[in-house]
């Protein structure tokens, strides 16, 4: 059963890591925050309003962001990666040298993150922050978020720097810290007076 699974995710690597005319750059921009900074201007500006217009109650919001990051972060970085140490593709000594990497503008060498993968900071964070703000704004607003975090897991097998067991797991870590941060803010907010 598990050999199956890391075979799938094999072949799976191989597919979203093939290279397409201008996937470089844009998978490196997607995997990147200064793209993102307008969607970040407009969360927060949304946010505003369903708050309200009470910057109290922003404030909690932000905070629960901060608190739900760096929760995923630590948990990913510092906890899970050290335990399991699955090699990223880029370190994996069977697959490295057929891995597309790519170096960007001004480095010297091509970028290969960290030695381990499992499970993705990046796709932890993303999904956490997707799910929690989503939650905050309802409606449609969840499923897109997601599909957004979605597009950046992908951007780190694009980079040759995770697999997508790495995206599904981290995606699933982010996605329980970002909702269990949602119920923490329903139940200040229900027990506390309004700011």
């Amino acid at each position: 059963m598990v050999e199956s699974i890391i075979n799938l995710d094999y072949t799976l690597f191989r597919l979203f890591n093939t290279p397409w005319p201008g996937g470089d750059e844009i998978m490196w921009a997607v995997s990147g925050n200064f793209w993102w900074l307008p969607l970040y201007a407009l969360l927060i500006w949304e946010m505003w309003k369903r708050s309200e217009k009470k910057r109290g109650r922003l404030a909690l919001m932000l905070a629960m962001i901060g608190l739900c990051v760096a929760g995923t972060d630590i948990i990913s970085s510092r906890l899970i990666k050290p335990s399991i140490q699955r090699f990223r593709p880029s370190h994996s000594i069977e697959l490295r040298d057929q891995v597309h990497v790519i170096t960007p503008s001004g480095w010297e060498h091509p970028y290969r993150g960290g030695r381990y993968g499992f499970v993705s900071s990046h796709a932890a964070n993303y999904a956490g922050v997707a799910v929690l703000v989503g939650l905050f704004l309802g409606g449609s607003w969840l499923w897109g978020l997601l599909a957004w975090s979605l597009v950046i897991g992908y951007s780190r097998v694009y980079l040759g720097v995770h697999f997508p067991l790495d995206i599904a797991g981290g995606m699933i870590l982010g996605a329980f810290w970002g909702y269990v941060h949602w119920r923490v803010f329903k139940k200040i907010t229900s027990v506390t007076a309004e700011p």
